[in-house]
């Protein structure tokens, strides 16, 4: 038996999806999944998205110890503990914490994409063991790119070409936007952060003068840990 691996480049598009039907992968390499990945490889008990900065705050008042991090248009949102560079979610701060995380692009793909049968998240941080893990799924496979407030984006998509080419040969069968990912991949990787180099986020994280950020999403299996929503919280996949 065959199973779909499909792409949704841009959340604007996940209303033509079954969302139900499908596990999802969602994926924003610059740079919230990067971040979850990497808080969740160093021991963050749970990251909790929201959609929006006034949710984030609310947790404020609420009992319990939660590191806040908000991030609009690539800054950390004033009054935050941090945003969504992977370098705020080191063990040593976030190792036993609980963070609530709100973003410009991929917590509003989670949420749109929160009907379906599993979410789990996706970088280039953990891109073998999310494919190994993908590999043993007899499910319809949906990846869903968060590009750049609802239009395509370059980094997201040359990710998901990078899972699909780790799943050829297997019971899964792609779908046009899944072979144009891969295509792409194959252009740029060689050498992903020159290729990359040319993209809108990339030149928006450049005049914030975190070109760091950039050259650390793009590092390929430096974690294992495979982040999965559970109720309202992202945790590690047992």
């Amino acid at each position: 038996m065959s199973y779909q691996l499909q792409v949704c480049l841009t959340p604007a598009l996940i209303p033509l999806y079954n969302v139900e039907d499908y596990v999802v992968v969602v994926i924003d390499i610059f740079r919230a999944t990067t971040s979850i990945c990497y808080g969740i490889e160093n021991g963050a008990n749970a990251i909790i998205p929201v959609s929006q900065v006034e949710e984030c705050s609310a947790y404020l008042e609420k009992e319990g110890d939660y590191l806040l991090a908000a991030e609009r248009d690539g800054k950390v949102v004033e009054g935050f503990d941090f945003g969504n560079s992977p370098f705020s979610y080191t063990k040593e701060k976030v190792a036993g914490k609980t963070i609530v995380l709100t973003t410009t692009n991929g917590t509003h793909a989670l949420h749109l994409s929160r009907k379906a049968k599993k979410i789990v998240i996706g970088s280039f941080l953990n891109l073998s063991s999310l494919c190994n893990w993908l590999k043993t799924q007899h499910e319809n496979i949906l990846l869903v790119c968060s590009g750049w407030k609802n239009n395509f984006n370059l980094e997201d998509t040359l990710f998901a070409g990078a899972v699909v080419e780790q799943l050829k040969g297997t019971n899964f069968v792609a779908d046009d936007p899944a072979i144009a990912a891969n295509d792409l991949y194959h252009i740029a990787k060689g050498d992903l952060n020159g290729y990359l180099k040319k993209t809108s986020h990339s030149e928006r994280l450049k005049k914030l003068g975190i070109e760091e950020d950039i050259i650390f999403c793009l590092k390929v299996d430096l974690t294992t840990a495979i982040p999965v929503l559970e109720g309202d919280s992202l945790v590690k996949l047992n």
